[in-house]
């Protein structure tokens, strides 16, 4: 078995399956609570271009060519990326490969020069916020309360400009993987 990153674009063929089962899982957990059409519209949200250097980057995790997971930033300040789109395929989960992704996305929003992280979540995903959490984020809300009265969850974390991961992170995350040809 052999996970690679790719770094590449939404648009690229290899993203549909990411793209697709996002918008699926977004559908099947909120339906038209945030818009009237549904994950379409999240989806679509923003430019590409956000998700493309120098400001951004958009990176697919592959097993044998096949896309399992993957990610994104853009531009949120001078300072700060903010990451969207983490998702890991539904069969695959706990795996510990949206760690990998996260981890990831750190290290490369790092060496494009950002010192912070700020992401949110949706109220219906606890897995996501148990991961936020477990891996040094700061949540923006109370933890305590009901989520739904927040609808959005923000996070944020201070990354540095260290350009890698720390020791004890990477160990969490179990070992390195090797990175496939494509835009850093």
């Amino acid at each position: 078995m052999s996970d690679t990153f790719l770094y590449t674009t939404p648009l690229d063929p290899r993203a549909k399956p990411l793209i697709d089962e996002l918008t699926f899982e977004y559908d099947s957990r909120y339906g038209d609570y945030f818009s009237a059409a549904g994950a379409a519209d999240e989806m679509n949200r923003y430019p590409v271009e956000a998700f493309a250097p120098p400001h951004g980057n958009f990176l697919l995790l592959q097993r044998n060519g096949e896309t399992i997971g993957g990610g994104a930033f853009k531009h949120y300040d001078d300072h700060t990326a903010e990451f969207k789109r983490i998702w890991t395929r539904t069969d695959l989960r706990r795996q510990g490969l949206a760690v990998k992704v996260l981890l990831e996305l750190e290290v490369q929003a790092a060496r494009q020069g950002y010192s912070r992280v700020y992401l949110t979540t949706g109220f219906r995903q606890p897995e996501a916020v148990g991961l936020y959490l477990k891996y040094g984020y700061t949540a923006l809300f109370d933890v305590e309360a009901d989520p739904e009265i927040y609808k959005t969850l923000p996070f944020e974390k201070q990354i540095g400009h260290r350009g890698i991961a720390g020791p004890a992170t990477i160990a969490q995350a179990e070992q390195p993987l090797q990175h496939a040809a494509g835009h850093r």
